[in-house]
């Protein structure tokens, strides 16, 4: 039963984060898929930090919707099937920085922010990598989350 309400908890969490909270992730520079250099640059960044949990393939963790047995979330995938594509830019890129827990108040997750390791023109070349992998229909849902922001 508990379980159960902590799932329905996370899935609460992700799906407000999801339509965009007004004010999280205040507006700042677009990441552009279609810079060939940009992405270039964030596919080795990508693997460095991202890919022990979030997969090579951004296919993210297995059962990423089933909590584990310390009560946080697996980490998602980064292709069309995870979520990352209903946040936007600015969301992304705070995330990435503060690490999920800085974000929601209480939430445990074992993502790390990446503030200290990672500047914030590294943070943005791995996300356009991500989004680089997306179909051109992804990217323009996602584009309509940039534009709420």
């Amino acid at each position: 039963m508990i379980r159960r309400y902590a799932l329905a908890g996370a899935v609460l969490v992700a799906a407000t984060l999801g339509i965009g909270l007004r004010g999280w992730g205040a507006p700042g520079p677009a990441i552009d898929a279609a810079d060939r250099q940009l992405v270039a640059r964030g596919l080795p960044l990508y693997r460095e930090h991202c890919a022990s949990c979030h997969g090579a393939d951004l296919q993210g963790e297995p059962d990423w919707r089933t909590r584990k047995a310390n009560g946080r979330l697996p980490a998602p995938p980064h292709d069309a099937s995870g979520h990352t594509w209903h946040h936007s830019d600015a969301q992304l890129i705070e995330m990435t920085r503060k690490g999920p827990g800085e974000i929601v108040p209480g939430y445990q997750s074992d993502m790390p922010g990446f503030a200290t390791v990672l500047n914030d023109s590294e943070i943005i070349a791995i996300l356009a990598y991500v989004k680089s992998t997306w179909s051109i229909a992804i990217r323009a849902k996602q584009d309509v989350r940039n534009e709420k922001q």
